[in-house]
């Protein structure tokens, strides 16, 4: 087996975990951007109001950000390559249901990373 380093790629990535809000949402914008230059993907994020489009944008800085201080040759053909957005654990809080149930509020979290190459 060869080893070459040469061919080798680098990579910068940003995670985020914890964030307070479901990976179901967040999900629609990592498809949008998934493939696409970094540059790219920043204005196409920075044109939803939503939230999840926000955190995302958030991530995807901080990525690019690492990517300079790591000293990336260049910086304007950064490429999303990973977009992943897995969930959290989940709060659990109980509300008055009608006829007196309980019933089980989830506050979702999820994962977001970023892989820039």
């Amino acid at each position: 087996m060869e080893n070459n380093n040469t061919d080798k790629v680098p990579q910068y990535r940003a995670v985020h975990k914890f964030a307070q809000i479901s990976a179901q949402k967040v999900r629609i914008f990592a498809d949008l951007i998934r493939g696409k230059y970094a540059d790219e993907a920043m204005t196409l994020l920075e044109c939803y109001p939503n939230r999840g489009a926000r955190m995302l944008e958030k991530v995807l800085k901080s990525a690019m950000h690492n990517a300079e201080d790591l000293r990336a040759q260049s910086l304007d053909n950064l490429k999303v390559v990973e977009v992943r957005v897995d969930g959290g654990p989940m709060q659990r809080r109980w509300r008055a249901g009608s006829r007196g149930v309980s019933v089980i509020i989830r506050r979702r979290s999820s994962h977001i990373s970023v892989v820039l190459e």
